[in-house]
Order: structure tokens, then sequence, then C-alpha cells
């Protein structure tokens, strides 16, 4: 049984309370696991704004998922036709990676404030 690391970022509607977006999130960690797959990585990273409007909405859930699964299971296939059918889901990306890390992503790592050295302007 050959399988690989895949990580699914969705963004699901945004009149939808934390936890029902949160419960979405639930149903395809269960799918997976059902597909004997493995969650190693689940993030919701809240309400956010969109950079532009997906079906008349300014904002979204956003909800990532890092797992592994049997390449022959057919699990991203299942994932990806319940996202379209599903009128919750208004977007979704899932991509094959070589790795899952076990680091927060850059989304839920703490914002760091960068501090640039003074410029120095000969006269």
């Amino acid at each position: 049984m050959n399988t690989a690391f895949y990580e699914t970022t969705f963004i699901v509607r945004p009149d939808l309370t934390a936890q029902q977006a949160e419960q979405i999130g639930v149903k395809f960690t269960t799918l997976i696991g059902e597909s004997k797959g493995e969650v190693l990585k689940n993030e919701n990273w809240g309400l956010r704004t969109l950079a532009y409007r997906l079906n008349k909405h300014r904002k979204g859930h956003y909800i990532h998922l890092g797992f592994q699964a049997s390449t022959a299971s057919g699990i991203i296939d299942k994932m990806e036709t319940l996202m379209q059918q599903s009128d919750d889901v208004i977007r979704f990306l899932t991509i094959r990676v070589d790795e899952i890390s076990k680091e927060p992503t850059a989304m839920m790592a703490p914002e760091r404030k960068t501090t640039r050295p003074a410029k120095k302007f000969d006269a």
C-alpha cells in the first residue's frame, strides 16, 4: 500500500458560526480516518478577509488539514467531490507534499515584528 502526504485548505461561508465551521472540518477529518488515513495536522485559521469576492462573500472561515493517506484509497476524489457539492465550502485546494511539518503553519505562528536597521545617509 503506497501512502502519500497531502495538505487541504478550504474556506467555509462566513455566515456560519465558528463552531459550525469547525464541525465541517471534523466531518472531513472523520472521512479521512474512515478511509484508513491519518490526520497529522488540523488548524482552524479563523474568519479572515478574502483577497477578492468569492460567491458574493468577502470573508470566510479557513480550515487547514495535513494528512497521510493511501494513494489507492480515492480519498482525495471523495473529499473534493463532497466539497464541490457542499454549499458551505466556498473554495478548496489539495496538494501533495513531501512531508507534513509538526510546526504550526505561518498562519498560526505568532506575529513577529521585523525591525530594520536604521538607514545611514552620507551627507
